[in-house]
């Protein structure tokens, strides 16, 4: 271990992840607008749609259930507890046992519960959303969770945290596997972050969307508390992955000099991992439904021989 990161840095990490994560949409959004040769809006912009939904009243279906209500709230808890799990500015283990990476299957938790307050909801896009949401989901966590467990097994640990502080991981430094685990996140993180070419967050036509699909019967403050899940459940994936492939940045212990060049180099791994984005959002179309399996499946290979070279 690298030392222990105590819970108020953990509790930190995680608000900045809060925090941060319209940030990182708004600047994928400005990224994709110059690239298409448009103004587009501020890098703020989407602050002020959380903003302006708080202030919204609610406006519920009669066929929704009173567990509707509480949805988005525990969507974005699910969420939110997911970001504690991602080290941002210091690296070790926590005080508590709050960054094992089993845990991640907090996102898959919210991910379920957007799909069943789409189909409680009783509406058509809602289920037609969940629908197409629960058929990519088999496809994404396993995914993911493949390319944890090959990262821990070299590790001896999976823990995040002590994941992150690894050395001598640098990308001159790779195997086989660590490619191939590289290769699969790359394939996933336009899946997992809802984006072409698996999903376009910025329609509502029907032949396209999903996640917003699911987003329709919610309105007010509970919108608002689904489209932040959406920004924090971004920027973690984004985390996860600077994490677990380019664990650069000091130890805990390094002081508070330390912390303020560890959150520099997470703000510039963040920022190279939302170019990606919008480079394959503004250089792909979106696939159609049938054909997001397939593309799924090459991330799926590729993680699964990761972890096989990893175990064997």
């Amino acid at each position: 271990m690298n030392g222990e990161r105590p819970l108020g840095l953990v509790l930190v990490e995680m608000a900045l992840l809060v925090l941060l994560g319209p940030l990182v949409t708004g600047t994928i959004q400005k990224i994709k607008a110059r690239l298409q040769c448009r103004q587009g809006a501020s890098v703020l912009q989407p602050y002020r749609d959380l903003a302006k939904l708080l202030r919204k009243g609610t406006v519920q279906a009669d066929t929704a259930s009173g567990f509707f209500r509480w949805i988005p709230v525990l969507v974005l808890a699910a969420t939110v507890a997911a970001g504690a799990l991602v080290p941002v500015v210091g690296t070790g283990s926590p005080a508590l046992p709050l960054g094992d990476a089993l845990l991640l299957l907090l996102l898959a938790l919210a991910r379920f519960l957007t799909a069943v307050g789409a189909l409680d909801a009783g509406g058509a896009f809602g289920g037609m959303g969940a629908s197409r949401e629960m058929t990519i989901a088999p496809l994404v966590e396993p995914v993911l969770m493949m390319v944890v467990f090959s990262t821990a097994v070299a590790a001896g640990t999976t823990e995040l945290g002590a994941l992150a502080a690894r050395r001598g991981s640098w990308i001159f430094a790779w195997h086989a596997a660590d490619f191939l685990g590289f290769a699969a996140m790359l394939v996933l993180l336009p899946a997992a972050t809802g984006r072409i070419p698996v999903d376009n967050p910025d329609t509502h036509l029907e032949l396209t969307m999903l996640h917003e699909g699911m987003l329709l019967e919610h309105s007010g403050p509970g919108l608002g508390c689904m489209m932040l899940a959406s920004h924090t459940r971004q920027i973690v994936t984004l985390g996860l992955m600077a994490a677990l492939f380019f664990p650069v940045g000091p130890l805990s212990a390094a002081g508070a000099a330390g912390l303020l060049l560890g959150a520099g180099a997470f703000a510039v791994k963040i920022s190279l991992l939302a170019v990606y984005l919008a480079l394959v959002e503004s250089s792909y179309a979106k696939l159609r439904l049938f054909r997001v399996p397939q593309y799924l499946g090459v991330g799926f290979v590729c993680a699964l021989v990761a972890l096989a070279l990893r175990i064997l």
